[in-house]
């Protein structure tokens, strides 16, 4: 018994050990494991489960389903097929986010424009993108290491410099593997009080994907709404 003590310790510390506990020193390694991962990237497929919490009612609303991301010259792509509790599908490629909801038929539009920048800094975040990019948009800090969903993580605290991206999201968690520098784990928290927490599972690096993943499966009654006009 004493000897599996031992052993079962030993392991802890030396696990311990591999983690820097300075925050700088640790912030740049998890940033520097980012960075290597980005120049590698092609696509990444995943199962994920968000909850979005909303403060004023008291309630979680739970969404399921696949999420794909690629990479298409310096553009990175992202596809989500909801499964449950309704069927839904998020496509963001062009600087176009584009919603389709098979139920009513219709596919909601979003155009980034001039605020592209921004919205691609959170929505691709942690899947694909260089580690010590993020410090142009974000003030990042170094929480040191903790379990998420199941896999041990470098956990990152982000805050937006920009005022804009801070009326939407006051601050990001993120949970990043250090073996493959992608996020097993975020959690977005919107100034209400509100927020959303995103576990990412099933996580395939440089597979290939299909390409109509990165389309709509839309009829030809589908209507298009953009409200922004």
């Amino acid at each position: 018994m004493k000897n599996t003590l031992r052993v079962l310790l030993a392991g802890l510390l030396l696990t311990a050990a591999a983690w820097p506990q300075d925050n700088a020193a640790g912030l740049d390694r998890v940033l520097g494991q980012m960075d290597t991962a980005a120049r590698s990237f092609r696509t990444t497929e995943a199962s994920f489960v968000w909850d979005q919490y909303q403060k004023v009612i008291d309630e979680t609303d739970k969404q399921k389903g696949k999420i794909y991301f690629r990479r298409q010259d310096k553009d990175t792509q992202m596809a989500a097929d909801i499964s449950e509790p309704d069927k839904k599908y998020v496509l963001y490629t062009n600087a176009k986010i584009q919603v389709y909801q098979p139920k009513i038929d219709q596919v909601t539009e979003y155009t980034a424009g001039k605020n592209r920048a921004d919205v691609e800094s959170y929505l691709v975040l942690g899947f694909g993108g260089s580690g010590h990019e993020l410090l142009a948009a974000y003030d990042v800090k170094y929480l040191g290491p903790e379990t998420a969903n199941g896999a041990q993580a470098a956990k990152l605290e982000l805050v937006p410099k920009s005022a804009r991206v801070r009326n939407i999201f006051a601050r990001i968690l993120l949970w990043i593997d250090p073996e493959r520098g992608v996020s097993v784990q975020q959690q977005f928290f919107e100034p209400s009080g509100d927020y959303r927490l995103a576990k990412y599972s099933d996580i395939q690096i440089n597979q290939k994907l299909p390409d109509n993943v990165f389309k709509l499966k839309t009829s030809g009654k589908t209507k298009f709404v953009s409200p922004q006009g």
